[in-house]
């Protein structure tokens, strides 16, 4: 049986309003990253308007491979050049696909609340691209159609929009929001 890919999840708060720095700092750190054998991509996702935490997503092909990474002699020197720019970081460590869901220690949210996140994000990114390369894939046969697809799709959707839509998604994956208070809100809200 081979090795489950190994997804690390680092959130870093910008300090002193450094963002041109820290953001430097991070693109030298993704190459870098890039290097090591094992590596399968990363992402970075930007904080909302008012907050300035940045979620930094590395994957890896192997716990092994990633442990190689993080203690690594240049990863070390490139943490020690981004002090200052940064406050304390979390980190969170996960492997398949509840590295997206879990919410803490042996918890993740049900499977059908998973399938609407993906869903969610899945299914606007693939009518874009049905729109935008769509007329030029649809005289291609079946399998190189598919195969072409599903290798645009499958990075993006991985390291960018499925994260992205879990992190919108939070309160209500993790049972603090349903639906049912957004129709109570509104009935309170309208009643005579």
């Amino acid at each position: 049986m081979s090795a489950s890919p190994v997804t690390l999840m680092v959130a870093r708060r910008v300090a002193n309003s450094r963002y041109q720095d820290f953001n430097r700092w991070l693109n030298e750190g993704r190459e870098l990253a890039a290097d090591f054998p094992g590596y399968l991509g990363s992402g970075v996702l930007a904080p909302p308007k008012e907050d300035d935490e940045y979620q930094i997503i590395f994957r890896f092909d192997s716990q092994e491979t990633l442990s190689a990474w993080e203690h690594s002699a240049s990863r070390h020197a490139w943490l020690e050049r981004g002090k200052g720019l940064y406050d304390a970081p979390h980190e969170h460590r996960a492997t398949g696909l509840d590295a997206w869901f879990k919410v803490s220690p042996g918890a993740t949210p049900p499977r059908w609340k998973q399938a609407v996140a993906v869903w969610l994000a899945f299914f606007p990114i693939s009518l874009l691209f049905q729109w935008t390369f769509g007329s030029v894939l649809a005289e291609w046969p079946l399998i190189p159609r598919v195969l072409v697809s599903t290798m645009m799709l499958t990075p993006v959707m991985v390291f960018v929009f499925i994260p992205l839509s879990t992190r919108l998604l939070a309160p209500w994956l993790q049972g603090k929001w349903s639906p049912m208070d957004l129709f109570a809100r509104f009935r309170q809200q309208h009643r005579t």
